[in-house]
């Protein structure tokens, strides 16, 4: 009987070992799907917070940090360029940059020119497009050789928003007085509200002034382009410095003055001569005339003077 129960205790010792054995691997089979399983829902769980930031950027970049949109597309900047170039043919460079100008929705705000063939030259003022601006440069430096190029931006975004803000503003205070204007009864009232009126309205006209010239100033960008013939003067970029350069600068200033001041004595020649010789005269005659009379008393007589004591006068008698 004990053996009997000794073995039945083996068998049920073995069977509880494989249940137990059994259950690990299932556990650890069930980790490992559960682990894969994790791995391969990760990337999606990646790209989807990816997604949802690539879709939450754009309402960022709306919103932005006090409501304002930073995106350059949406900014008001003003470009202005400069250019020279060196032409065969400046009439004809000066007509095909009015033509590209025109082509490209602006027009010429300015045209200076000079035919002389020694030192033909074509200053014209562009306005195009902001958009357009860099095409239209770009075309010009092709009609000949760039000598000179600057192109300056001016970012005013704030400045516009900020005329926006006043805008409104005093837009209501406009019509805040105007509604107390109607309401006057009296005639002190009516004028002093009349006054305010005014003053406001004026002001506003001047905020919506400057709002519609920097509205003309970042819708039209402005180019000054400069055609210059073959045989015209390079202009010179830098300034020469240097004790050379000032004593050059020194020895031309003294030319100048030099210049003026003889320039001056010619013109005041012809005056000193006509005035100062009569002068010189009359003042010469009035000198030997004091010289021939002697200052104070009787002129002396003429003639010789007698000599020895003066005459003693008789004594008279008495009565």
């Amino acid at each position: 009987m004990r053996i009997r129960d000794s073995r039945r205790r083996g068998r049920a010792l073995a069977a509880a070992g494989l249940l137990v054995v059994l259950g690990v691997g299932a556990c650890s089979a069930g980790g490992d799907s559960g682990d894969t399983a994790g791995s391969a829902a990760q990337p999606q769980s990646v790209a989807g917070g990816a997604a949802d930031r690539d879709q939450a950027a754009p309402e960022k970049a709306q919103s932005g940090a006090g409501g304002a949109d930073l995106r350059v597309d949406q900014r008001a900047i003003i470009y202005t360029g400069t250019l020279q170039v060196r032409v065969d043919d400046v009439e004809r460079a000066a007509r095909e940059a009015s033509t590209a100008a025109t082509a490209a929705g602006g027009f010429v705000g300015g045209d200076q020119r000079n035919s002389d063939s020694a030192d033909a030259r074509a200053e014209l003022t562009l306005r195009v497009p902001a958009e357009r601006f860099t095409t239209v440069l770009e075309a010009l430096v092709k009609l000949g050789d760039q000598e000179r190029r600057e192109v300056r931006t001016e970012d005013v975004t704030e400045e516009t928003v900020d005329l926006d803000a006043r805008i409104a503003t005093q837009r209501a205070r406009v019509d805040s007085a105007r509604r107390l204007l109607a309401r006057a009864t009296s005639i002190t009232d009516l004028v002093t509200l009349e006054n305010e009126v005014g003053r406001r309205e004026a002001d506003l006209a001047s905020l919506e002034a400057k709002k519609r010239r920097l509205a003309d100033l970042t819708a039209l960008s402005t180019i000054t382009v400069t055609f210059v013939g073959p045989e015209a003067a390079a202009v010179e970029d830098e300034e020469d410095l240097g004790f050379l350069a000032g004593l050059r600068g020194g020895w031309s200033a003294f030319l100048g003055s030099l210049r003026v001041a003889l320039t001056v004595l010619g013109a005041v020649l012809p005056f000193a001569v006509a005035i100062g010789v009569p002068v010189a005269l009359v003042l010469a005659l009035a000198r030997r005339r004091r010289r021939r009379t002697p200052p104070g008393g009787p002129a002396l007589p003429e003639g010789p003077v007698p000599s020895g004591p003066p005459p003693v006068p008789a004594a008279r008698s008495g009565p």
